[in-house]
């Protein structure tokens, strides 16, 4: 071998190296992009399940309404006419009414919770792609 041989093969492996190194990046830049798309398809579900909760707390809250007053005031005339005194079958209805309420608010907000909103897969996602690009980098 010669020394046009060695430096030759030193030209060769630097092309390698810087080839190799070239696609590295390329697949990295692939794999950042493949992550946002991945990121976007999950908030778009995300935001999906959130409009779907508000429609339920909305549609919930627009036909209970007249629904819970005719009962409401059914039950308050039940009331009355088993004896009990108009004040105390009003206010007996009213704590009904609340309770229903409150359990229709803690449905809301349960699917509204943010924890459920976060795009956890592609987080975890990102994070793998983190380490192999730390790995490709070593």
């Amino acid at each position: 071998m010669t020394i046009q041989d060695d430096v030759k093969t030193g030209r060769d492996d630097l092309r390698a190296v810087s080839g190799l190194f070239g696609d590295a990046l390329s697949q990295a830049a692939k794999l950042f992009q493949n992550e946002l798309d991945l990121a976007k398809a999950e908030l778009t579900e995300k935001t999906r399940t959130m409009a779907g909760a508000i429609c339920f707390l909305a549609g919930g809250a627009i036909l209970v309404i007249p629904a819970l007053v005719m009962a409401l005031l059914a039950l308050s005339a039940a009331l009355i006419s088993a004896g009990w005194s108009q004040p105390l079958s009003y206010l007996t209805s009213a704590v009904v009414a609340a309770a229903l309420a409150g359990l229709l608010i803690a449905i809301g907000m349960n699917r509204l919770d943010p924890k459920k909103l976060i795009p956890g897969e592609t987080m975890r996602q990102l994070e793998k792609d983190k380490n192999t690009v730390k790995g490709m980098a070593r």
